[in-house]
């Protein structure tokens, strides 16, 4: 079973403005450490003065679940080491006894909300509100309703995607290069984050920019696939670190190989170009669609979820319009929208 892939958005209650650095430093932590406990994984992010945008992977439980080690460690991640120290010896005392039944329960008082996106999500946003409620002297909910998420094929989709979501302070025109925007997937990379190394990040969009390819593109491949990942925000070369500059008649270099794959599941360098100009708009169908990916893609969600659709409706993928329209051919979507896209 594949890996599941959602762009997911929350907006604070009335889509206040109130989120200031503090707030967005405490939303990444938050975000992380609900990262290294649930087995997800953050491929791209962004969190913007009033909402969050968040591309997240799922991998499925691995068959037999996962070892006592394994668990501890991800326990460390949100709880105390007195806590996890508590769960050692009961595990410990119960395969010393050779209760393995009773170590299983064990585990299952915390694996249920692991692999899980609306444990995930929960947990995350709720933990965020309580920080924020008690520092802020208030009560009552922070979130103006429940989540919204859309369903995105591995490739070009969660590249595209990742992209979006690392452009929205250019969009909002808070600064003119995303490198310069610190609460963000491509900020953190290349900026180094709160502790100065910014791997998971690079690591996030490594994943989403080539994990369909199968091995051999993990973290350390970022150099190469930055390239990549910069022309999918529209931006040159980097020419120092930390820097890259965006326009038009720069000279394109020799293309390597995960370009060559890159460019290859856009359609070629062209389309690339072209998804990377409709990026600069907004695109409604990225948090409105549903089901984001390739016509086969959307067509096979559309299958696994018949009941939801009406009678008439005979397949799930629609061709994207408006601002979208750069993508037409190369990216469906589950919903045919007809107003503000």
């Amino acid at each position: 079973m594949k890996p599941a892939i959602y762009h997911c958005i929350s907006r604070v209650v009335d889509r206040r403005f109130v989120f200031g650095d503090v707030e967005r430093e405490r939303f990444r932590i938050f975000m992380r450490m609900q990262e290294n406990f649930s087995g997800c994984r953050v491929l791209s992010y962004c969190v913007m003065s009033n909402h969050f945008h968040l591309l997240l992977e799922v991998p499925p439980m691995p068959e037999g679940g996962i070892s006592d080690e394994e668990l501890l460690q991800r326990l460390m991640a949100t709880n105390t080491e007195a806590f996890v120290a508590v769960v050692a010896r009961e595990l410990a005392e119960a395969r010393a006894a050779g209760r393995d039944t009773l170590a299983a329960e064990i585990h299952a008082r915390f694996s249920y909300r692991m692999h899980d996106l609306s444990e995930f999500m929960k947990t995350l946003l709720q933990r965020f509100t309580r920080w924020f409620n008690r520092t802020h002297q208030r009560t009552g909910t922070l979130w103006e309703e429940r989540y919204k998420s859309v369903i995105v094929e591995s490739g070009i989709a969660a590249r595209t995607m990742a992209a979006y979501i690392d452009l929205n302070p250019v969009r909002a025109g808070m600064v003119s290069d995303p490198a310069e925007y610190r609460w963000s997937s491509y900020g953190e990379a290349v900026g180094g984050g709160p502790r100065g190394n910014g791997k998971k990040a690079r690591a996030g969009l490594v994943r989403a920019c080539m994990s369909h390819h199968g091995a051999g593109f993990e973290a350390e491949r970022w150099k190469e696939v930055s390239r990549i990942y910069r022309r999918a925000l529209g931006l040159a070369l980097e020419r120092r670190s930390g820097k890259a500059e965006t326009g038009k008649g720069v000279a394109r270099p020799q293309m390597n190989t995960a370009e060559a794959l890159a460019a290859e599941d856009a359609g070629g360098l062209d389309s690339a170009l072209q998804l990377a100009a409709m990026l600069r708009c907004r695109v409604r169908y990225f948090t409105d669609g549903a089901v984001i990916g390739s016509k086969a893609f959307v067509n096979e969600a559309f299958a696994g979820a018949r009941e939801r659709f009406g009678p008439k409706r005979r397949d799930g993928a629609r061709r994207m319009k408006g601002s979208g329209k750069a993508a037409a051919g190369v990216l469906w979507s589950a919903r045919d929208l007809r107003l503000r896209v």
